[in-house]
């Protein structure tokens, strides 16, 4: 049974700590091609999700069974099945959304952070604990792609939630934010094409350090003071 300590250590751990897209800086092909808004980021990472979250659990489940010389291939054949599902629902549910990620939803079964997490936890821990890692670590790199591609469709095209009704339908065009009044016709290149990614995805990624030493600066300064005055540090705070 999964502790709520256990549950948390975990959560912060995939959203944060290891974050897959920032941390591990893994499976970078579809963060930098698929972030070019939020739609797109976020759709392929919920699937990614999706598929970490049940391939997680099944490997957990049969890990005592896998002899260690066959654990790629069937770990490998377990994703690839559940990637083929999720291709097939997409396919017929969200078709023109589906034609916008092409090949990006085959190639999750090549994903170095699905088959990573399966090798490195999942093979190792139980169904449940492994689940929701699997989860949260699709969810951690969702969110990278959400930030990046918020990013860089705001710079690229003065716009938020373009393309939004590829999921909801035609109505849903009028949720698209335009931050620049679409008469302007407003585009940066540089933001919407490769180069935006790189440079966004650096961006996030010194964000992110810049807030870890931040707070491990934070966590030296009260370790040196006495119990009162940590006591008024944190009544200041």
């Amino acid at each position: 049974m999964m502790t709520w300590n256990e549950a948390k250590d975990i959560i912060y751990n995939s959203i944060w700590k290891q974050n897959q897209g920032v941390v591990a800086i893994l499976g970078m092909c579809p963060v930098l091609v698929m972030s070019s808004n939020i739609i797109n980021g976020v759709s392929l990472g919920l699937a990614t999700s999706i598929v970490m979250l049940i391939s997680g659990a099944a490997i957990a489940a049969i890990r005592e069974f896998v002899p260690n010389e066959l654990r790629a291939p069937i770990f490998i054949l377990i994703i690839a099945a559940l990637v083929t599902m999720v291709d097939l629902l997409m396919n017929s549910y969200v078709h023109e959304l589906y034609l916008v990620l092409g090949i990006f939803i085959p190639l999750i079964t090549t994903n170095c952070i699905v088959l990573a997490r399966a090798e490195a936890f999942a093979s190792k821990s139980p169904v449940a604990h492994s689940a929701l890692d699997g989860f949260f670590m699709g969810l951690g790199l969702t969110l990278v792609l959400a930030v990046l591609g918020a990013m860089r469709e705001l710079v690229g095209k003065g716009t938020l939630l373009s393309g939004i009704d590829l999921v909801f339908g035609a109505s849903a065009k009028a949720w698209v934010i335009h931050v620049v009044p679409a008469e302007y016709n407003y585009q940066f290149l540089l933001a919407i094409l490769p180069p935006g990614a790189f440079i966004g995805l650096g961006f996030l990624i010194a964000g992110k350090q810049a807030l870890d030493r931040r707070a491990e600066a934070k966590a030296k300064m009260l370790a040196k003071l006495t119990p009162r005055e940590d006591q008024l540090a944190l009544t200041h705070e």
